[in-house]
C-alpha cells in the first residue's frame, strides 16, 4: 500500500502548534505599539487646553499685545530747548522722569531740539519735574546758545518735532542769533516792611502826625485810619521805586538787557532778570555784591546762570494737513 506524498494540509481554523508561540509574539508586539501610540495620544490630549481655555489665552496674548502697542502709541516727545547743531548729539540719563529718560537731539537742517521720551499726558509741575526741565537746561547751556521752551511742551512724534523746527527755522534763527553767547541772571530785594514803616513815620510829618492823632485819640477813627494807610502805601511804593531805580541804574553798563516782573509778596521789592554776555559775567557778579553791600538795609536774592527765559518770546502755530 502506497503512502500519500506532499504534506497534508490541517484543515482551515485550527490553529497550528508550532507556530502559536510566535503568533502571540506579533500580536504582544502589536498591542504594545497600539498601547504607546494610544498613550501618546492621550498624553497630546490632556497637554492641549480646552477650547474655553485655549480662547482665554489668546485674549491674553491679544491683550498683552494690544497693552504693549498702546504703551508705544502713548510715548512722545518732551522737548526742552533749541540749540543750533548739525551733528547727532546725546546728553545721558538726565530727562523728565522716575527713572532719568536719555537727553537727545532731533535735528532739521543747522537746527536741533533736544528731546527725551516722555508719557503723552499733561505733566505735573512737581518740584522733580521741573527740576529736571531746568538740569537739561542748564546741562546744555554750558556749551550751546538755547532758546529754552516751556515747562511741559510734548509732541507726539519726531516728525512733529522735525515740523516745528522747519516751520519756525527762520524766527529760531533770529533768536539764536540774538541769544549768541547770552545768559540770564535773576535778581530779587526784599526789605522789612515794619521798618520801612517806621522810616516813612519818622521822615514824614503829615504820617506822623496821623499817627499820633489816632493812637491819642479816644473817638472813632476810621477816617484818620484810611487816610494813615494811604499815606503810608504811597511813601512805600515811592521808597521802593526809588531804590528799584538805583539798582537798575548801576547794573546798566554790564548788562545788555533787563526785565522787570511783578514782585510775590510784601517783602519783594524787585523781582527782575537779567541778560547778561558770557565775558561779562565775572563784572556782572562783582557789581551786584557790591550794590549789596551798600544798601545793607536789603536782602538780595541773586540766581543764575540760566537760559533766557524772560527773553525768548517766540508764538509758534503747527499746522498740519
Amino acid at each position: 500500500m502506497r503512502k500519500p506524498t506532499g504534506s497534508a494540509r490541517r484543515p482551515t481554523g485550527r490553529p497550528d502548534p508550532k507556530r502559536q508561540p510566535v503568533q502571540k509574539k506579533a500580536a504582544a508586539a502589536v498591542a504594545a505599539k497600539s498601547a504607546r501610540r494610544n498613550g501618546a495620544a492621550a498624553r497630546a490630549l490632556e497637554a492641549r487646553p480646552s477650547p474655553a481655555k485655549a480662547n482665554r489665552l489668546a485674549e491674553r496674548r491679544t491683550i498683552h499685545v494690544e497693552s504693549e502697542a498702546s504703551a508705544a502709541a502713548s510715548r512722545g516727545k518732551y522737548v526742552y530747548c533749541i540749540i543750533e547743531a548739525t551733528d547727532p548729539l546725546r546728553f545721558g540719563p538726565i530727562g523728565i522722569g522716575a527713572d532719568p529718560s536719555d537727553v537727545y537731539t532731533v535735528h532739521y537742517r543747522n537746527l536741533a531740539a533736544v528731546v527725551s521720551d516722555a508719557p503723552l499726558e499733561v505733566l505735573d509741575s512737581t518740584r522733580e519735574n521741573v527740576l529736571a526741565h531746568e538740569r537739561v537746561n542748564e546741562t546744555v547751556m554750558r556749551e550751546h546758545t538755547v532758546i529754552p521752551m516751556s515747562f511741559g511742551t510734548i509732541f507726539k512724534t519726531r516728525e512733529d518735532i522735525v515740523e516745528l523746527l522747519r516751520s519756525a527755522a527762520e524766527a529760531f534763527g533770529d533768536v539764536l542769533n540774538k541769544m549768541q553767547n547770552k545768559l540770564e541772571f535773576g535778581l530779587k530785594v526784599l526789605w522789612d516792611r515794619d521798618q520801612a514803616i517806621r522810616e516813612v513815620e519818622a521822615e514824614d510829618e503829615d504820617i506822623g502826625r496821623l499817627k499820633k492823632e489816632i493812637s491819642g485819640q479816644k473817638g472813632p477813627t476810621y477816617f484818620a485810619r484810611m487816610q494813615y494807610g494811604r499815606l503810608v502805601d504811597a511813601a512805600l511804593q515811592t521808597r521802593s521805586e526809588r531804590y528799584v531805580a538805583d539798582i537798575l541804574d548801576q547794573l546798566r553798563d554790564v548788562s545788555v538787557a533787563s526785565r522787570i516782573n511783578k514782585p510775590i509778596g510784601d517783602k519783594m521789592i524787585m523781582n527782575a532778570a537779567f541778560l547778561i554776555s558770557r565775558e561779562k559775567e565775572t563784572a556782572f557778579d562783582a557789581r551786584v555784591k557790591s550794590i549789596a553791600g551798600r544798601f545793607d538795609k536789603l536782602t538780595f536774592k541773586y540766581t543764575g546762570p540760566w537760559p533766557p527765559y524772560n527773553f525768548v518770546n517766540i508764538r509758534l502755530k503747527l499746522e498740519r494737513a
